[in-house]
């Protein structure tokens, strides 16, 4: 209808486009719907999680856009700019709104404990605490694991429990166990038993229960853009791409990363020099504190900001160390005596890593991407934590987003070489939208 009413007037000669525009503006939504169905996206597996929904809702009006082209050419159809203009585009941005809307509103809800769907996990001791963990850990994606199913368990077992989740049966028990407590979903975990003729069995046995049946790879943390089923030799193969640290696609990270930045100081700089203003007059010292970090391929380089402590703080963090409140490798203290009062502003709110704009600007830091840590924590790397030297360090990153300095080593590990492992435009224009609300909510920042 907002199409109709924003009619641009018909093309001249066209005296039949406010007819063809009115029943137009009356089917799009049945054609829209349509549309929906068929590139799938009401289906529940992309429903709330990943960018899979958004990306089909972009392709359904896409598709739409050009099956009208198509359509009003060949029948030589003259539809009023306005309805094309307007209303194909418009009711793609609000289907992409309400369900960014709805979704917000579903994890807000699944974290408080409803609307959850019931999960068994099926696997060895370490997988099934691993997973428990993760799924906890991340509420929102809305799973609930009742108990395990492992080797050597039975469903005839009480009482028998680990990592507070009851073993409700064995590898053999999964669909009596799934018919007995109503199960949504199995999540099945990679063991020696549950070899390929295994796992078809039990997908067939499943298909008599409304239970979904989730299989976990061996290798985690790999994002979906990097996996594919391939066939090889007749064999539906799982395919994991290289991460890409070189060629096309880091030059455009490198492009768009200075263009941000150097966009960022013109239209930041008023707020810099207040900044700086502050800091010169409360308390003594320069303005700008250069620490020397550890940058991509382990070359030192000095990463700039505001100064938030006294002159002289980092002199004093050996007397400190035994009062951090980081993690097992992190320096961090929330209460540390040397921040000034104003640094305490500009930490609470990430301020005082603006001038690292510049160090975007001069190529040693990206926007996005694992932060720069001291020789000294470098040190102290273990062999999947150096996967991070292989990009640049950045103003934000998945870490920012995830936590911060409330994170365990462990956790800053895996976040850290997830992000290196799979990183791409997209992946980073997320995490710059969700450092936004991180900044906001100041969870960590300390």
């Amino acid at each position: 209808m907002v199409g109709f009413l924003a009619n641009f007037g018909p093309v001249p000669g066209a005296e039949q486009a406010p007819s063809s525009s009115f029943w137009m503006a009356a089917l799009l939504p049945v054609v829209w719907v349509l549309a929906m169905l068929l590139v799938r996206s009401y289906e529940q597996r992309f429903l709330w999680v990943g960018a899979e929904e958004f990306r089909r809702v972009f392709s359904a009006g896409v598709f739409l856009l050009a099956a009208v082209g198509t359509v009003s050419w060949a029948f030589r159809l003259e539809l009023a700019r306005g309805f094309v203009v307007i209303a194909l585009p418009l009711v793609t941005v609000l289907t992409l709104a309400h369900r960014l809307a709805q979704r917000r509103w579903l994890h807000r809800q699944r974290i408080q404990g409803r609307f959850l769907q019931t999960a068994i996990i099926v696997g060895h001791r370490n997988g099934v605490m691993a997973l428990h963990e993760q799924i906890d850990r991340e509420a929102y994606h809305g799973y609930r694991v009742i108990g395990a199913c492992m080797p050597g368990g039975h469903v005839a077992d009480s009482g028998g429990s680990f990592d507070g989740l009851p073993v409700l049966g064995g590898l053999d028990d999964v669909v009596e166990v799934v018919r007995r407590y109503e199960v949504d979903t199995v999540a099945v975990l990679p063991s020696p038993e549950l070899d390929g003729p295994a796992l078809r069995r039990l997908g067939w046995d499943l298909e008599t229960t409304d239970a979904e049946l989730l299989l976990a790879p061996a290798v985690t943390d790999v994002a979906g853009p990097r996996v594919q089923i391939r066939p090889v030799s007749g064999l539906p193969l799982l395919h994991m791409e290289r991460p890409e640290f070189t060629g096309v696609r880091r030059f455009a990270k490198n492009l768009f990363d200075r263009s941000a930045a150097a966009i960022g100081i013109v239209a930041l700089l008023p707020v810099i020099v207040l900044l700086a203003l502050a800091v010169k007059v409360t308390s003594r010292g320069p303005v700008f504190f250069r620490h020397e970090r550890i940058g991509r391929d382990g070359q030192p380089f000095h990463v700039l900001k505001f100064r938030s402590m006294v002159q002289g703080a980092d002199r004093q963090v050996d007397s400190l160390l035994d009062m951090s409140d980081g993690n097992a490798v992190q320096f961090k203290m929330k209460s540390d005596p040397r921040v000034t009062t104003v640094g305490q502003v500009l930490r609470r709110f990430s301020l005082d890593e603006l001038p690292q704009l510049f160090n975007v600007l001069g190529g040693s830091m990206s926007l996005v991407g694992p932060r720069p840590h001291v020789t000294r924590e470098v040190e102290q790397y273990g062999f999947d934590m150096r996967r991070r030297l292989l990009v640049k360090p950045g103003i934000t990153g998945l870490w920012q987003v995830s936590g911060r300095s409330n994170l365990s080593w462990d956790d800053s590990v895996r976040i850290d070489v997830r992000y290196v492992e799979n990183w791409s435009l997209a992946f980073d224009l997320m995490i710059l939208w969700k450092t936004v609300g991180a900044v906001f909510r100041g969870s960590g920042a300390y």
